[in-house]
């Protein structure tokens, strides 16, 4: 009887395994970025009632919270609640928008999946409740110096109106795309200034001591007859950008043993001397802190991180001035005999005593 009753268990326990449908736990993880598929209105949309159903559909299902608070109506209107159904968000605005006003729906950055996967790119949508489009276009590329171009922020302003950093009361809005190329459109007729905004800690704000924000050269009018200015080129320097420094070292006069080390002495804070390994075939690639450095490459030949100027091999000392995101490459150091070695430190340059270890450190590899 027991036996019996056992039995009946285990059959009870395979037919559910059985029975139990669905995939299979595991699988690949989910990489793919979400993107804006849907937009009502759509983008040059005209007409636009005042009070409007606006709606953003997302390619798969998105994380509601982050995604919300990256929708946002420019110039600022008050969303009064936010409604999602599978894939899709729907805005209820707390007030009309106004008649004949041009508004850009900004889907930023913070928007993800329930992955954790941010959106592949920022978008914009611009319609008009007017009875007709603006013609206006600015288009261009901004030629960034020391970031990555991508979501780079175009603030357009009529002339005369200077930005509020914390308001975001431009009167038009592009964003850089994967080339750093951009086409703000919807704009009317008039004199414009535009204002690269980079946000490089992500925080979705203007932080004058961490951000960007630098305005273009000159105004740009666009009138009825001409209403589009192409070709625009946006120079942008980040001005903490580090510089690489590149190049070789030629050493016919060792027999290979100690090692190969660059001093590097800073003219700005003379606390900050630097050594710095060369790899065994002598080519050197490295990244520097804006400004002025006097370098000296030597051989180490007791490896004790200090240069013996009446024993080893070293160059001449160059000075050198890195830019912010610059490129300076195919710098040769040529190494003599500690003997020949009779080069004089550039003008202002440390003393060689003041070039040992106890003022030097070695950078940690990256």
């Amino acid at each position: 009887m027991l036996l019996a009753i056992l039995l009946a268990i285990l059959l009870a326990i395979s037919l559910a395994g059985c029975a139990k449908k669905g995939a299979p736990s595991g699988g690949p993880p989910d990489l793919e970025p979400p993107r804006v598929i849907l937009t009502v209105p759509d983008s040059g949309a005209a007409g636009v009632s005042r009070q409007p159903l606006i709606r953003i559909e997302f390619s798969e299902g998105m994380e509601p919270r982050s995604s919300s608070d990256a929708i946002e109506l420019l110039p600022p209107v008050e969303i009064k609640q936010r409604r999602w159904s599978g894939n899709v968000l729907s805005l209820v605005l707390k007030d009309s928008l106004k008649a004949d006003r041009t508004y850009t729906m900004y889907a930023g950055g913070g928007a993800r999946d329930r992955h954790g996967n941010n959106i592949a790119r920022q978008r914009t949508v611009v319609f008009t409740t007017a009875a007709t489009f603006p013609p206006g276009v600015l288009e261009g590329r901004v030629d960034a110096v020391g970031f990555a171009a991508p979501n780079a922020m175009l603030w357009c302003y009529r002339d005369g109106h200077m930005p509020d950093s914390t308001a975001k009361d431009f009167d038009a809005l592009g964003i850089a795309d994967v080339t750093g190329h951009f086409r703000v459109s919807g704009i009317p007729p008039g004199v414009w200034r535009v204002w690269t905004f980079v946000d490089l800690n992500r925080n979705r704000s203007y932080e004058p001591d961490q951000d960007l924000l630098v305005p273009a050269d000159s105004a740009i009018t666009l009138t009825a007859a001409q209403p589009v200015k192409s070709g625009l080129v946006l120079k942008v320097v980040n001005p903490k950008a580090p510089g690489r420094f590149a190049g070789s070292v030629l050493d016919s006069v060792s027999d290979g043993s100690g090692v190969t080390r660059l001093i590097v002495a800073s003219l700005r804070d003379t606390t900050r001397r630097v050594l710095y390994d060369v790899p065994a075939n002598g080519s050197f690639d490295f990244k520097f802190e804006p400004g002025p450095y006097h370098i000296r490459a030597f051989r180490d030949l007791d490896r004790n991180k200090s240069w013996k100027r009446d024993s080893e091999p070293a160059s001449a000392e160059i000075l050198v001035t890195i830019t912010p995101g610059g490129d300076l490459h195919d710098v040769l150091f040529v190494l003599i005999r500690a003997a020949l070695e009779t080069a004089r430190p550039a003008p202002g340059a440390a003393p060689p005593d003041s070039l040992q270890p106890d003022s030097l450190r070695t950078p940690e590899k990256k």
